[in-house]
């Protein structure tokens, strides 16, 4: 007996779902992030730096799956906007060095209200969504493994 073609019900579709849910996180992101004047993506990037301050724009990208070309001018906001300093590598000058502020420090603390605020509207249980994030970065992981690589 031949496989059965996979249902293309919307709902049954596993990108929907996370597509969707991602989503609904932007939505209940946004206005602590204005708050905060960062974007999801200025967001995104601070939480790596404030992991590992001093990178270069291409270990930024990397760990965010983006380009370079991509990442640029949102650096370039975050420093306009004072959280960030740029500045070319002393040991290569062909790269740039992206450098916490005192104020991207002190940003962070006031970021925290940002993963609470998933938590308590997820209305799960830590203990479920850090399981849930463990499966979505094991399917992201083999995922980008199979994926062609872009030229």
């Amino acid at each position: 007996m031949p496989p059965r073609a996979p249902s293309l019900k919307l709902e049954d579709q596993l990108c929907y779902a996370v597509y969707s849910a991602s989503l609904a996180i932007n939505r209940v992101y946004k206005p602590l992030l204005d708050e905060l004047g960062l974007t999801y993506p200025q967001y995104l990037a601070m939480l790596v730096l404030w992991e590992d301050d001093a990178l270069t724009v291409k270990e930024i990208a990397d760990r965010l799956m983006l380009e370079s070309s991509t990442l640029t001018p949102l650096l370039k906001r975050l420093e306009a906007a004072g959280f960030v300093a740029r500045r070319r590598s002393e040991e290569d000058e062909r790269q740039v060095v992206i450098r916490l502020t005192d104020e991207g420090r002190a940003l962070k603390e006031r970021a925290g209200c940002v993963p609470l605020a998933l938590l308590a509207g997820s209305k799960l249980p830590i203990r479920d969504l850090g399981r849930l994030n463990v499966e979505i970065r094991a399917l992201r992981d083999a995922l980008a493994e199979r994926a062609p690589e872009v030229a």
